[in-house]
């Protein structure tokens, strides 16, 4: 019955925001402001799409292809409406129920709102656990091992050496805290997207002609249609679901820690909530739309020989020649890098749980950090997928479960929200606007 409750609610609330969906687009013109307690909100959009955009744009829709035909496109953009609505749903509650740190900044997250929400601190404390074991050190490896392995194959760097590298680099800017780590990726992810997606643009319009072949292979596969394919029906929902899933993260609890950060413009819960709505779109319907062209455009379907990252680096290389090849190695290492960074920050947002966001903590949060990004650089990781993989699922099904309980208190701020904008009203959030489960922390939206 929650499960049913919880697609219910997700698939009404997505309806619901289709029709406000260019609000985002107006929202974002003010997205630059900040404060001494937050970020801006589009620090906020990029901190979270540099740990979204990672190996799942590149490597995961062409595993999806491989194994579920061009169909699983299709419903990779299903599952990114989805996304969507479950992305507004757990950064609303994100931004509603942060909290002030030891140096005076917002912090916050799933184990927030389930400790302020739903008055269960043994649920939150689980959560928080499962986070620091996947997002703050095992996640930071296996992209750290991605990279490395990306630039042995591809120039035969010694892991090690490119290792030490990635732990330089990490170190100097999550040193600084969130805000480096959010001024890093409002400079950097914008551009490796624009540059990515601009790739993909013109080997489009060079290939131009068979762009009306490849959607209608899309929309035909995805329902099995085509009767070669006729058998990857299943295989196609099933692959373009869990890609779909696994490249935008949303309903895995990661996203509202960015979010909490943030002071939003308008200062209203809502607002966080469509600018996070945004970054699924690109992270899906944008980025991983792209690599599908690429892939599709090239010849590429299911039953493949080759698959993940080498599926995309011969369809570049079909496109660009041999500097196809460089870069997707160039892209891959960029991608990887900025989820490295992201990573930290979603752990360190979570030591405000256990008292620990003081200097002792941090510093023994980053060592602990860089020390898991040297050993990912150069083990082999199969049994430490596994252990992510788990950390992740449990974080999925604890998200999940609060965001379905929770949803009064979304569904009230929500309703706030258009209120005031329908009204047009100052569009500001206020201690007792309206009525939500539980209690915010003491001064944060205080009358």
């Amino acid at each position: 019955m929650l499960l049913l409750g919880g697609i219910f609610f997700t698939w009404k609330l997505g309806f619901i925001q289709i029709k406000y969906f260019t609000h985002m687009f107006s929202i974002m013109r003010h997205s630059t402001t900040s404060d001494k307690a937050g970020i801006s909100s589009f620090q906020a959009l990029c901190t979270s799409l540099s740990a979204r955009v990672g190996t799942g744009n590149l490597a995961g829709v062409a595993v999806a292809i491989s194994l579920g035909g061009a169909g699983a496109i299709f419903w990779m953009w299903v599952i990114a409406f989805l996304g969507m609505a479950t992305g507004f749903a757990e950064s609303v509650l994100g931004q509603l129920y942060k909290v002030k740190d030891a140096n005076g900044e917002f912090r916050g997250g799933p184990a927030y709102y389930i400790q302020q929400g739903l008055k269960k601190r043994w649920l939150a404390v689980l959560f928080s656990l499962c986070l620091f074991l996947g997002y703050g050190f095992i996640f930071s490896a296996v992209q750290a091992n991605t990279i490395t392995d990306a630039l042995n194959n591809a120039y035969g760097v010694d892991t090690l050496y490119s290792g030490l590298v990635i732990i330089a680099l990490a170190a100097l800017i999550v040193v600084g805290g969130l805000r480096a780590i959010a001024n890093f990726a409002q400079w950097v992810v914008p551009f490796m997207g624009i540059a990515y997606v601009s790739v993909a643009v013109i080997i489009m319009i060079i290939n131009i002609d068979l762009l009306p072949g490849v959607l209608a292979d899309i929309i035909l596969q995805a329902f099995g249609l085509q009767e070669a394919v006729a058998g990857t029906f299943g295989a196609a929902i099933a692959n373009g679901v869990q890609r779909g899933l696994y490249s935008n993260e949303a309903g895995s609890g990661s996203v509202p820690h960015a979010a909490a950060s943030a002071t939003p413009n308008p200062n209203h819960p809502a607002s966080q909530g469509y600018v996070q709505m945004l970054g699924v779109f690109v992270d899906t319907m944008i980025l991983c739309t792209a690599t599908a062209f690429i892939i599709l455009l090239a010849g590429g379907s299911a039953g493949e020989q080759m698959e993940g990252i080498r599926l995309t680096q011969s369809a570049m290389e079909f496109h660009l020649g041999e500097y196809g090849s460089d870069f997707v190695a160039a892209a891959i290492a960029l991608f990887a890098f900025t989820s490295v960074v992201a990573n930290y920050a979603y752990g360190e947002s979570n030591l405000h749980m256990f008292k620990l966001d003081n200097k002792l903590g941090r510093g023994c949060y980053t060592i602990g950090y860089l020390l898991m990004i040297l050993w990912g650089s150069m083990a082999a990781l199969p049994k430490v997928w596994a252990a992510a993989d788990m950390a992740l699922g449990l974080m999925t099904v604890i998200n999940i479960t609060a965001i379905v309980l929770m949803t009064p208190t979304i569904v009230s701020i929500t309703r706030d929200y258009i209120g005031k904008l329908e009204r047009k009203e100052t569009i500001e959030y206020k201690d007792g606007d309206c009525e939500i489960q539980g209690n915010t922390e003491k001064g944060i939206w205080n009358k």
